[in-house]
């Protein structure tokens, strides 16, 4: 059985990320009075942000009734505003090495092309304005955490893919991402291959615990993968 559908990540898998992300994360929440560390934040990056800030706050933040949806809400959009100028303004944001190469490949076999993020839609939306990537026609859809039930590792945003594509096998979808999240997420969803990949968050040794069907190094591998 073919895969008709391939969903990557973003920062990390397909974007440039010297952990950007989790510098904003950390500034966003040492805003409101939390000092995190980078290291307890780069394993969350993969989840939605809100989730990761509730998980942060429910460590450092001694009194729990202070950690509230407005808290929440208020250190998420922090972030969302840091994230979304930092991906508009600041040079060499750029696709990471054979990502484009490769989006162009699975449309020539007929493979559609799926971005999924724990980002929500408007920062999704910043960066692949930044990149035109629908302009170039290298990806056909884009789903942020925001717009389904739950993020990551829930399957909803690959079967929202999914539906959209008109696909109800979900052996016919691989997934592709640098975090735990993302290769549970498409365990979650039965994806015929969870791949997980060494260009963001996690060592080969961190996402091999995780048990993915393969763990790369060069996002060219996917084509191999799939056609195999």
């Amino acid at each position: 059985m073919g895969i008709k559908l391939v969903v990557f990540d973003i920062a990390g898998t397909t974007v440039k990320d010297d952990h950007e992300v989790s510098k904003t994360f950390k500034a966003a929440m040492q805003k409101y009075g939390y000092n995190v560390e980078l290291e307890k934040i780069d394993p969350l990056m993969g989840y939605e942000k809100p989730l990761a800030i509730r998980k942060m706050l429910a460590e450092y933040e001694a009194d729990q009734s202070v950690i509230t949806d407005n808290l929440v809400n208020t250190i998420h959009k922090e972030f969302v505003q840091q994230m979304i100028n930092f991906y508009k303004f600041e040079p060499g944001i750029e696709p990471l090495p054979n990502v484009e190469a490769t989006f162009a490949k699975l449309h020539e076999q007929g493979t559609k092309v799926g971005i999924n993020t724990g980002f929500s839609r408007d920062i999704a939306d910043t960066i692949i304005n930044r990149l035109q990537w629908r302009e170039k026609g290298l990806i056909d859809y884009m789903v942020g955490s925001d717009e389904v039930e739950l993020g990551r590792p829930h399957p909803f945003m690959i079967r929202k893919m999914m539906q959209e594509s008109n696909i109800t096998n979900a052996l016919e979808v691989a997934k592709v991402g640098d975090t735990e999240v993302d290769v549970r997420e498409g365990q979650n969803a039965g994806c015929k291959y969870s791949i997980g990949v060494t260009t963001g968050a996690f060592t080969r040794t961190a996402l091999e615990a995780y048990n993915p069907t393969h763990v790369i190094d060069d996002i060219a591998q996917v084509i191999e993968i799939i056609n195999q």
